[in-house]
């Protein structure tokens, strides 16, 4: 490289560290701080950045909140700067700034001089990008629920056209049939049809009902839901349900109990669709501070390894993140003749 290079270089990487967005921190092998450029006076307040260069002992720690680890957000556990020798080339870090608050970096720390052992802190303001992804995020969540809503809406208005219309059109047509009638037996014979045609409709609308949300879920909690949606089962279906129940009747909070109702629902749907089944058996108890729901079958299984998944309604996914927003778990384990087998967690300790 000539010597023209060499300074053209040289004064590019003066002016990237002059006038980056990124804030660089150079240390020295006792942890002193040596340079910083200006966006990162702009970052730390002027205390913690005096105790940092007069090397005090870990005078990081008067701006620096934690950083994000395997197994937590917020962590000061194998810090980053008492112990480099891990890989910090990218983790995320919360810094209390100068006028900002505590904020959300990305952050690299690694050894530039093995010899003399220089340091170098880079941080990049993640808050654009997780209000970004925030915002991409609640979208997508809303474009979810409105296609679900209207997916339900489709599937209701099919169903008040095919059976509810459909019932009062046939009862209507016997009423006008009925001012012809002269016989008083062909008269009581329509009001009989009418009234096993009235009783269909009027069985349809219940069941229509109970799918959209059962009243005993809200007035006897979700044992007595379950076990009431379980007979529903075995009458219209034929599917026999094994319940067990050890909560003796106890209630829960109103989406904990929502949540189980329809993960349960769907599970056993989706065994009396597709695991070609007579028997299922559920259990629901509470052990370890948890709620848990368990539902066994010994169908014909799925591999669960495939992306897509046979189903309707909430499908497996939405399962688990109904189960989510109650800080519950999902746990499904089948494989092929082998059944299948769903697990809910919902923490009690909590809530």
């Amino acid at each position: 490289m000539t010597n023209n290079a060499h300074s053209e270089l040289v004064d590019s990487l003066i002016g990237m560290y002059e006038n980056s967005s990124e804030a660089f921190f150079f240390f020295n092998k006792d942890n002193k701080l040596l340079h910083l450029n200006p966006i990162a006076r702009e970052i730390v307040d002027t205390d913690a950045i005096d105790a940092m260069l007069e090397g005090q002992e870990r005078s990081i720690c008067q701006t620096c909140k934690g950083y994000t680890n395997t197994t937590e957000l917020v962590s000061c556990e194998n810090c980053y700067f008492s112990d480099p020798k891990q890989d910090f080339s990218s983790f995320q870090v919360y810094l209390d700034t100068k006028d900002k608050g505590v904020l959300p970096y990305v952050a690299s720390f690694h050894t530039i001089d093995s010899e003399k052992g220089t340091k170098v802190l880079i941080l990049r303001n993640l808050t654009k990008l997780l209000e970004t992804r925030e915002l991409l995020f609640k979208n997508t969540t809303i474009k979810q629920i409105i296609k679900a809503q209207e997916d339900e809406r489709k599937r209701i208005s099919r169903e008040l056209h095919d059976s509810v219309a459909q019932e009062i059109l046939s009862s209507l047509v016997d009423l006008r049939l009925m001012k012809y009638l002269k016989s008083p037996e062909e008269v009581s014979q329509k009001v009989q049809h009418m009234e096993a045609s009235l009783t269909r409709l009027l069985d349809e609308i219940r069941n229509m009902s109970v799918e959209l949300r059962p009243s005993s879920l809200d007035d006897l909690g979700i044992e007595a839901a379950l076990r009431s949606h379980f007979k529903w089962i075995e009458k219209n279906y034929g599917l026999v349900v094994h319940y067990t129940s050890e909560i003796k009747g106890k209630r829960f909070l109103n989406e904990m109990e929502t949540v189980v109702y329809r993960i349960c629902q769907e599970s056993i749907l989706n065994a009396l669709k597709y695991a070609d089944v007579d028997e299922v058996n559920v259990e629901l108890y509470e052990k370890d501070d948890n709620l848990i729901l368990k539902i066994v079958d010994e169908g014909i299984g799925f591999d669960t390894s495939q992306r897509v998944f046979k189903g309707t309604g909430l499908g497996l996914f939405g399962m688990k993140e109904r189960a989510e927003l109650v800080g519950g778990k999902l746990s499904i384990m089948s494989s092929m003749g082998k059944g299948t087998e769903v697990l809910l967690y919902i923490p009690l300790k909590e809530r």
